[in-house]
């Protein structure tokens, strides 16, 4: 066989390679998002042997109040999928922006009792459970699905931080407060998974697009 020959044997054993049972492998892979937040290094026993191992930041616990009345904890959210956002009801910005976008979050999942929403107000001043439910109500959402949560104004802005947005007073901001206007997505294991601007339309497609990708991480019915 002359070298034209083994070069076209070459050619199509990498075209075979290539072809469409392969791509329909690398189809197969599974898609995951990233764990976000500055991971540690730990040291854990594995046969007897401490080895190395990558540790991502989780939300912490956490009790709030929410348009019920009801407490919320940590444990709400334990084994679902959930966004969480801050806002305040009297926001004369992004805040109906984000609660529009939200909405069809809300609407997209409203059938599936694995995913639910956090929405925490940082003017718990203002925003009382009866002000909260309100505001629920003429979203016309179920609270089952919807938790809009208040408490210690220290509470609030201390789990921002976890969750690595802004939320703070700012008497030189609209309406007296200065909020991301991320929407945070939490795994069932309530790791950070995403960030969406809850602005954009675009984003919260992805947000809507990335839902089912966790669901099916965690092994979803």
């Amino acid at each position: 066989m002359g070298r034209t020959e083994l070069l076209a044997v070459g050619l199509i054993a990498a075209l075979t390679a290539c072809g469409p049972s392969a791509v329909k492998e690398k189809e197969k892979a599974p898609v995951r998002l990233p764990l976000l937040g500055e991971p540690a290094i730990v040291s854990v026993e594995v046969n007897g042997q401490y080895v190395p191992d990558t540790v991502y930041p989780k939300i912490p616990g956490f009790t709030f109040t929410d348009q019920e009345g009801d407490t919320i904890t940590a444990k709400t959210f334990d084994n679902k999928v959930y966004v969480a956002d801050f806002f305040f009801t009297t926001c004369p910005t992004i805040c109906p922006v984000m609660k529009s976008q939200l909405l069809r979050v809300y609407e997209a999942f409203a059938k599936d009792d694995r995913v639910l929403i956090l929405s925490h107000s940082i003017d718990p001043e203002h925003d009382s459970v009866a002000v909260l439910k309100d505001y629920a109500e003429r979203l016309q959402v179920s609270a089952d699905k919807w938790h809009f949560v208040t408490g210690e104004k220290d509470s609030i802005y201390s789990i921002a931080e976890h969750y690595m947005v802004s939320a703070d007073e700012d008497p030189t901001a609209p309406g007296g407060y200065i909020h991301s206007g991320a929407f945070v997505l939490i795994d069932a294991q309530k790791h950070i998974r995403g960030y969406y601007d809850g602005t954009k339309p675009e984003d919260v497609d992805q947000l809507i697009r990335d839902i089912p990708v966790l669901l099916d991480e965690q092994g979803g019915r």
